[in-house]
Parts: C-alpha cells; structure tokens; sequence
C-alpha cells in the first residue's frame, strides 16, 4: 500500500518581533538612564545631621582638597576666580550659589571664595554637604 506523503513547508522564525522588542528595550533604558553631570572629580564632602534637598539649579563652586577652584565646567586657579564669579554673578544672585568644598580643603581656599562671592553680592550661599552616615550618628 503507498501512503501519499505531504509536503512540509519549512519552518522559519519570524525575527520581526524579536527585533521590536528589543528597540523597546533599547528605547527604554535609553529614556530612564540618569546620567551624572559632575566630572572624575573625588570630593569627600562633610557631613551634616540638618541638610536639606535643593529644588532650583544653583551655580555650583567647587573647592578641590589642593586648594583649586571648578566653577561649572571650568578649572580655575585662586587669582582667576573673582573674575569667573563676576561672569556668572547674576545666575548666582537669582539661584543662589552651592559651595562644594572638599573635607581636606584648607579653611582659607573656602574663606576666600565666600569672600569673593559676598564682594559681588552674592547673598544666597550654601555649602554643600554630605548625608551623615548611621554609624557616625549614633556615637557621641
């Protein structure tokens, strides 16, 4: 006896789902990504037990543990800083100014860019600080 055999149409995966999904992916790891704005610089910023959240975008200065100056995006030496801030004095007085300054910076180097900052009428400064560390909390 002769069984008719059918024929099979091969079998192929059909990749256009796959593909869209992974853009999905793709698109949405894309879009919930936060992205640090700070460069490679290392600050061990002091603690505070009081800190509070900002909710505006203030200039920020940055006062390295070497006694160097970063306003926004620009590496400055001590001289060349009063004239930085004078540049971006009026962003300073409508947002405020945050000063970043390294645990290990000298007292002078944080003095000094107050100073400079209180000379171009700078009012609203605040120093930046570190969250205070539940071990640290505790101990007297």
């Amino acid at each position: 006896m002769k069984f008719v055999r059918r024929r099979r149409d091969p079998v192929e995966v059909n990749l256009t789902p796959l593909i869209d999904v992974v853009f999905l992916l793709l698109i949405f790891f894309m879009v919930s990504t936060t992205f640090e704005t700070r460069q490679a610089l290392e600050l061990t910023l002091p603690e505070s037990e009081t800190g509070a959240v900002l909710d505006r975008a203030p200039l920020t200065l940055v006062v390295t543990a070497e006694g160097g100056y970063r306003l926004g995006e620009r590496s400055l030496a001590a001289e060349a800083l009063g004239t930085a801030l004078a540049e971006r004095a009026e962003q300073a007085r409508e947002h405020g100014l945050v000063v970043e300054a390294d645990a290990r910076a000298a007292h002078a180097d944080v003095v000094r860019a107050l100073d400079r900052a209180g000379a171009l009428g700078i009012s609203r400064v605040r120093i930046a600080t570190a969250a205070l560390s539940s071990t640290q909390a505790e101990s007297p």
